[in-house]
């Protein structure tokens, strides 16, 4: 019976008895209004955001044909469906597929014909019914096919060495492009998949697999187990011939009492470089169901190394999925290789529960799994290894997203999505690290003791389900009994902006010291943020010579607090423990005495003085002889994490205000700095100092200009590559992978094009990577053609290929070259690069300082906007940092021409 069925699907014409999908256009080929308002007669307005309210699917049964080497699929998905009130049509998700057959199927036996057509671009589809459907459940069944999508969305193709894999990419809103269906994350239900396979094909899904049977012509059919209730985002479908590696499953604990079946997934002849992250999932596991207390949610744990990944990673329920990059590290990984896997692992396990178990109803509270998976990573690598940096590389996350939420065109971490174009604008370091940083403030300021318990109270209302922001607060607020805390959350998670406190220490009356504290929105110079009267409730801890630490909560526009003891302090430092996320500034005196003190700080500490030192030298408060004092202070710091904070604003600085004449000062300047550094850690077997000297060594090599450091990194690529000698395949580990070949490229003839067969020959994905940024950092106008041509080409994947193209125009030589290219190329670029990625093309343009490209940059936006839907946000803060960029430009020439005395 089954053979039947399936040859029956494969037969069904295309020619649909409905409205068929639109055939593939651009991603963003706005014409969101698509020419059917005739045939939506009846139907009132297509809906751009959320579906309305009163139609929900209660189960999906979802039988497809997944054949690699074929160019497209067929199916069939059967959806249960409660409706409200009686209706002769509903509003569904849909993009560029063909229904072949739809039906209404009643209950009693009743089937209605219905019509299927796609409305809107971003894939908002209706289904009409002959009839009015009475309220109640009915079972909407769909035939339909669709291509392999070759952009990394959807359902995608993607060829390694020969063989073919199909993936889906569901998140954010792309399952509609092979899914039919109801769209949104907080439309829940259980799903039961069968897929027909090639025979002997891996098929990963979410479920565990039950069963395999013959399905003819050399095919056959894989049943999995019901899902839990889930969004279509975290659907998982995978197949191909894929290597599987088989680990022992997790032993159950006292929160779990079964045993959860763990196996990998890679590319056919790479499972054996799945072995560090196999290891490490066990534990992390068990760390995160203890901490929780909740057990892991789900029957089984896949981890698949994808052939290609538009993200870093996507927590598929129990088959989380990575870019293989990001994982195949083989045994004994490179510090930083190893460092990111560990990171990325830990917020993918982390979502099993924030996100798949609790979903948000919709993308504004985006923020309570992607903020709180983020948070959870540092807890549960800490515990995993207490020495290894985790809680300092969480603050100096947290503080990098101070950057973006300093612009005036920033938004909330809570702020409303009214269309589906601008879902992916919510995946953003505000959404991910402002959130950690607001989320650790709590957490220390309240204590793990009140909150984390509250969390898990949360996790248990709510499993299942869907809950959003004033569901977290009610929860959290009634477990905590502590209204500050949940005030806390609001004034943090629903304003936008970085919290400044102008702290101003009054020692005017004999044995009554205090401080006079007033907050505002920070604001960098050229900013067009307006005086607010902006207010958050912030948990304010601050410590002094005279006294360890005070803490309170400031929740007034201006407040004094008295200093115990009464005598006047020589130092204070407004940030204590560094896990405030605020800005703050001192009078000239109290900084000098920080920066004198510096060593004296703790290591969370030294990095909010240092972010707090760069923000008011970008905001016109901070003289560039203090700053260039607390540089110093830096790399005199035990910590890598704080050695490193100052590089890239050095870095930045350097590509807009450094002029000729003071490169070699700033040479000066910063070999003093940090080649001691760089003898110290040579060599070093402390995976710390390893990753240390790598930072190092790249920012002497690429920023600086040391030629000793070129030549060091130079030597390593051509051995490395095989450049007219043997090839050594341990003269260079991954970490330096893209500084090495980038010098390679700048400073040595021919080796462009060894780089680029190189590229073909070495079966490496990290080198991937690495080689196609490092192509674009070309410095050689006599190249530009061929590496274009490459940009755009089947041999660049549309990840590199986007990193190829930003890269390029981030070379001042060849900087102008490449933007009139970009300009004559912008069709074909939106094209090449992932469709995910189209709305940040904007930022391409983000190297430049001056008033005419900033008019280029909007009239090229203006011609062609249309090509990259949701776009809007990355435009306007492109534009905001080129004017921000030229507003300080007086300044950052000053910090150049400080330099020789500074050196001293």
């Amino acid at each position: 019976m089954n053979k039947i069925i399936l040859r029956s699907l494969l037969a069904i014409p295309l020619l649909a008895l409905v409205a068929c999908g639109p055939s593939e256009k651009v991603a963003g080929d706005k014409t969101d209004q698509k020419p059917a308002a005739e045939a939506a007669a009846g139907l009132g307005e297509a809906p751009t955001g959320k579906l309305p309210e009163g139609v929900r699917p209660t189960a999906y049964r979802l039988d497809l044909l997944l054949d690699p080497r074929r160019d497209g699929f067929t199916g069939q998905v059967e959806i249960d469906i409660h409706m409200a009130n009686a209706a002769d049509h509903i509003w569904l998700h849909g993009k560029n597929i063909r229904v072949s057959e739809a039906t209404a199927l009643l209950p009693g036996g009743k089937q209605i014909p219905a019509q299927y057509q796609e409305m809107l671009d971003s894939g908002v589809a209706a289904v009409r019914f002959g009839e009015d459907i009475p309220a109640g459940t009915f079972t909407l069944r769909m035939n339909y096919s669709a291509d392999y999508d070759r952009n990394l969305a959807g359902l995608f193709k993607v060829e390694e060495q020969g063989d073919a894999y199909v993936l889906a990419k569901s998140e954010s809103i792309q399952a509609r492009k092979y899914l039919p269906g109801f769209d949104e994350p907080g439309l829940k239900a259980p799903f039961d998949i069968r897929l027909t396979v090639p025979e002997g094909y891996a098929a990963i899904s979410n479920g565990a697999e039950l069963k395999r049977e013959p399905a003819g012509q050399g095919l056959e059919k894989v049943t999995f187990a019901t899902t839990r209730p889930m969004s279509t985002y975290l659907l998982s479908l995978s197949v191909g011939p894929f290597d599987v590696v088989e680990r022992p499953a997790i032993p159950a604990n006292q929160y779990r009492d079964k045993p959860i079946p763990l196996r990998g997934f890679a590319r056919k002849g790479r499972g054996g470089d799945m072995k560090y992250i196999l290891d490490v999932t066990p534990r992390l596991v068990e760390i995160f169901e203890t901490e929780l207390e909740r057990p892991y949610p789900f029957e089984k744990l896949d981890i698949v190394a994808a052939p290609q990944w538009p993200s870093g990673a996507t927590e598929l329920s129990a088959a989380i999925t990575y870019r293989e990059q990001r994982i195949l590290v083989g045994d004994t990984p490179a510090p930083g290789a190893r460092l990111s896997l560990l990171g990325v692992h830990a917020h993918e396990i982390a979502h099993m529960w924030f996100g798949n178990l609790v979903t948000p109803p919709w993308w504004d509270d985006l923020w309570l799994k992607e903020g709180f998976a983020t948070w959870g990573t540092p807890l549960a690598l800490t515990i995993f290894e207490p020495n290894g940096g985790h809680d300092l590389n969480a603050a100096v996350r947290a503080i990098s997203a101070m950057q973006l939420d300093s612009l005036a065109s920033t938004r909330a971490i809570r702020e409303p999505i009214a269309d589906n174009n601008n879902v992916r604008n919510a995946y953003d370091a505000i959404t991910y690290a402002k959130s950690l940083g607001v989320i650790h403030m709590v957490d220390n300021y309240f204590g793990a003791d009140k909150f984390r318990p509250a969390l898990g109270r949360y996790i248990e209302s709510h499993a299942d389900g869907v809950a959003d922001a004033p569901d977290f607060y009610r929860v959290i607020g009634e477990e905590t009994d502590s209204p500050a805390l949940t005030e806390t959350f609001r004034t943090f998670v629903e304003q936008k902006g970085v919290p400044l406190l102008d702290i101003a220490l009054d020692c005017n009356k004999p044995g009554a010291a205090k401080l006079q504290i007033a907050q505002r929105r920070y604001r960098p110079l050229g900013s067009p943020i307006a005086d607010t009267d902006q207010r958050w409730n912030i948990p304010f801890c601050f410590s002094s010579d005279t006294e360890t630490q005070q803490c309170l909560m400031l929740t007034k526009t201006e407040q004094q607090v008295d200093i115990p003891g009464g005598s006047c302090p020589q130092w204070v430092m407004p940030n204590a423990e560094g896990s405030g996320y605020y800005r703050w500034t001192l009078a000239p005196a109290q900084w000098q005495a920080l920066a004198e003190h510096f060593t004296d700080f703790s290591p969370s500490e030294q990095l909010s003085i240092i972010d707090s030192a760069f923000a008011a030298f970008e905001a016109g408060q901070l003289p560039q002889a203090q700053l260039l004092a607390v540089v110093r202070q830096s790399a005199h710091a035990d910590q890598r994490q704080v050695i490193v904070a100052p590089l890239r604003y050095l870095q930045k600085y350097r590509g807009s205000y450094l002029g000729e004449e003071q490169k070699s000062a700033f040479l000066n300047f910063t070999q003093n700095l940090y080649l001691p550094i760089l003898e110290r850690t040579a060599g070093s077997a402390d995976s710390e100092e390893q990753l240390l000297h790598s930072a190092l060594l790249s920012f002497m090599a690429l920023t600086a200009g040391d030629g000793d450091a070129r030549k060091t990194l130079a030597d390593k690529a051509i051995a490395f590559t095989g450049y007219k000698r043997k090839r050594d395949a341990e003269a260079l580990d991954s970490d330096l992978y893209e500084a090495a070949l980038t010098v390679a490229v700048q400073d040595t003839d021919g080796f462009l094009d060894h780089l680029i067969a190189m590229r073909a020959q070495l079966d490496d994905p990290r080198f991937e990577s690495a080689s196609a940024n490092a192509i674009g950092r070309n410095r050689n106008p006599k190249q530009l053609d061929k590496i274009q041509q490459l940009a755009l080409s089947g041999d660049m994947g549309t990840r590199e290929a986007f990193g190829l193209i930003q890269q390029a125009l981030s070379e001042p030589a060849v900087r102008e070259a490449n933007w009139q290219w970009l300009q004559q190329h912008f069709t074909e670029v939106v094209n090449k690069v992932p469709a995910q990625w189209r709305r940040q093309t904007p930022a391409f343009a983000r190297a430049f300082c001056d008033k005419g490209k900033l008019t280029e940059v909007r009239q090229l936006f203006a011609q062609h906007g249309q090509l990259a839907p949701g776009h809007q946000r990355s435009l306007a803060q492109t534009e905001e940092q080129i004017q921000l960029c030229m507003a300080l430009k007086e300044k950052g020439e000053a910090l150049f021409e400080a330099l020789p005395l500074a050196a001293n």
